[in-house]
């Protein structure tokens, strides 16, 4: 049988910036938690080189991440699940309980979803033909090596474009943004950087893809016309996709997961609830909110 876990306030399921600031939070106000992350603490975090919407004076999310898991690492409140998954959440009257990868099953009378989103990939867009199972990573991922000297085709005008110039201002480098009209207020602020050529297209069809082979793409602009596109490598920027566990979660036809549809014993907080407010400092602040909607709802009557 496997084992059952129940001695805990709260469960976090998913530990970027606002799994870790729910956990964080829940243990200020003397709230155990059990803290569920597959990968690493803040593991997209690092990646972010440049950051212009965070308080405390963190120059890139490094700095930030290293701060963040440090602080939660040391919180004695809260213990840390690395590596496993979450394969199934379930919901009751009473208390919710989750399924690991590894069979183990945790219950606690709350949890908070956490699990934020991912890259779209081209297959997941209309506006985008390519080769059957090509999988591209996200701009945010590339570094000054992969652009200095290069053309990279990116697919998307989604704003981690303007993080990535502001990381690495320097870096001579030409991207070639291939975006539809439902992006373009997103370009504004790279519109005027030289290293920056707008694509605005209907579709685009990828011929080949990634790694040390050119790219090269057939873009029909929105007027009808034709061109072929050739860049060293292609990115995305082409937004992400909610990465919600399997089970009692209402998700809705965008699937992500709006709060107030939830279960009252599941409380979701992040990127997962909206693709509106996906921001580091709002993810922090809906993490702290959710631990406390769970204190209060553990210690006030129901009206």
């Amino acid at each position: 049988m496997p084992a059952t876990s129940s001695h805990t306030d709260l469960l976090v399921i998913g530990g970027g910036p606002a799994g870790c600031a729910a956990a964080r939070t829940a243990a200020s106000v003397g709230m155990r938690s059990v803290l569920v992350e597959p990968d690493a603490l803040c593991r997209n975090l690092y990646r972010v080189t440049a950051l212009n919407n965070v308080l405390g004076g963190h120059p890139g999310g490094p700095s930030l991440a290293d701060a963040v898991t440090t602080e939660l690492k040391n919180t004695d409140l809260c213990r840390l699940e690395i590596g496993r998954r979450v394969t199934d959440l379930r919901a009751a009257a009473t208390h919710v309980t989750v399924t690991l990868d590894d069979g183990t099953r945790l219950t606690a009378p709350y949890a908070v979803v956490a699990t934020g989103v991912g890259p779209l990939q081209p297959a997941e867009v209309p506006w985008i033909s390519s080769p059957s199972g090509l999988a591209l990573p996200p701009l945010w991922q590339a570094d000054g090596d992969d652009a200095a000297g290069r053309t990279l085709l990116v697919l998307g005008g989604d704003r981690p474009i303007g993080t990535f110039l502001r990381a690495h201002p320097t870096t001579a480098t030409r991207l070639l943004v291939a975006h539809t009209a439902a992006d373009a207020y997103k370009t504004e602020e790279i519109r005027d950087d030289p290293r920056v050529t707008l694509l605005p297209v209907e579709h685009l069809t990828l011929r080949s893809s990634g790694g040390p082979t050119a790219v090269t793409a057939e873009a029909v602009d929105p007027r009808g016309a034709r061109r072929t596109v050739t860049a060293d490598a292609a990115y995305l920027s082409i937004g992400n996709a909610p990465t919600a566990p399997p089970g009692d979660l209402v998700r809705g036809p965008d699937g992500y997961c709006p709060p107030g549809d939830q279960h009252p014993r599941v409380l979701v907080a992040g990127d997962l609830r909206s693709a509106r407010f996906q921001r580091i400092m709002t993810a922090l602040g809906s993490g702290a909110e959710a631990a406390l909607q769970a204190y209060y709802a553990a210690r006030l009557p129901a009206v």
